[in-house]
């Protein structure tokens, strides 16, 4: 079987986790990896037994494939210059800075016959495809995602670097449009949101009440689904879940049945697969468009906040 060679742009904690796993795929050659810094870069290529370049431009003519894991603000402006040398991307959520790059990417991509994949790893969940397969559809959901604070995410707030990842969720399981969505946000540590809660309402009825902050003291990725006859908790950390039902006038209570995986192992291999296959992602481009468009109006409801009537 032929392997794809492939490379990664940006090696600092997730990039590097990128590398490690593509270097170990069985259909994939990890090539090599661009980083500016170069004594990382050394690191992290000489970890992985491939090439450092110190600019991925380097990389063209030399991969067919790459994880784009370089700061959000620079997205953009990487991937465009694969796209143009036709080379098929996974980029890191968010997928851009604006809705308006992420529509020239797309456009970019589909003039070029190429994939593009957005790296919302939660969707690789197994707890999530698990209940994904269970009947019925949401009218509630309820998400929290904390997080302690991570000093290495300076370019974006809480929004778009950890509930995204809910609201991608959210509409890939209500598939429905947004109506309307009402917001609140705080800055603490940074000069971004650090904690944020949103509110989803949906043209089908359906609702969603999404919370995230990276200054918490533990870690809780939770998200819990309330439906007619039926209500599911989950776990994505502990890729566990549990359905309750009404069964006349009893509830009864049952674990789900879950092979827990690797995510963004299984994300990798899928990108993989999509490229040599030329099959459309799990999370294309436009999943990544679709969840930048509803976080971007979090955000704006978040920098205009709605007056409170006088008493």
């Amino acid at each position: 079987m032929e392997k794809l060679r492939v490379a990664v742009v940006g090696v600092g904690s997730l990039g590097a986790i990128h590398a490690r796993i593509f270097s170990k795929l069985d259909n994939a050659q990890l090539v090599g990896v661009a980083e500016v810094n170069l004594n990382r870069a050394k690191k992290i290529a000489r970890a992985c037994r491939c090439q450092y370049f110190s600019d991925f431009r380097q990389l063209f003519g030399v991969v067919n494939a790459a994880s784009i894991v370089v700061p959000t603000k620079l997205h953009y402006k990487v991937a465009q210059e694969f796209l143009k040398h036709n080379i098929h991307i996974l980029v890191e959520k968010p997928f851009t800075s604006t809705v308006s790059e992420a529509d020239k990417l797309l456009a970019l991509a589909k003039k070029n016959g190429l994939v593009l994949q957005v790296g919302h790893v939660e969707r690789y969940n197994a707890a999530i495809q698990a209940i994904q397969q269970l009947p019925g559809k949401p009218k509630f959901i309820e998400c929290h995602r904390l997080g302690t604070f991570a000093a290495r995410v300076k370019d974006v707030g809480v929004v778009l670097d950890l509930m995204i990842h809910d609201i991608d969720i959210v509409l890939g399981m209500v598939d429905a449009p947004v109506e309307s969505i009402q917001a609140v946000g705080i800055n603490v540590l940074t000069e971004h949101e650090d904690i944020a809660n949103a509110r989803l309402n949906f043209k089908n009825g359906a609702v969603a009440n999404i919370t995230a902050s990276r200054i918490s003291p533990k870690s809780m990725r939770k998200i819990r689904l309330f439906q007619e006859n039926a209500y599911i908790s989950l776990d994505y950390e502990a890729q566990e879940a549990l359905i309750y039902k009404k069964q006349g006038n009893k509830i009864t209570r049952r674990k789900i049945n879950i092979k827990k995986e690797k995510p963004l192992e299984k994300e990798l291999r899928s990108f993989i697969r999509c490229v040599k296959e030329r099959k459309a992602p799990l999370v294309s481009g436009l999943e990544g468009r679709n969840a930048l468009a509803v976080a971007t109006e979090i955000l704006e409801k978040i920098k205009t906040p709605k007056s409170l009537p006088h008493a």
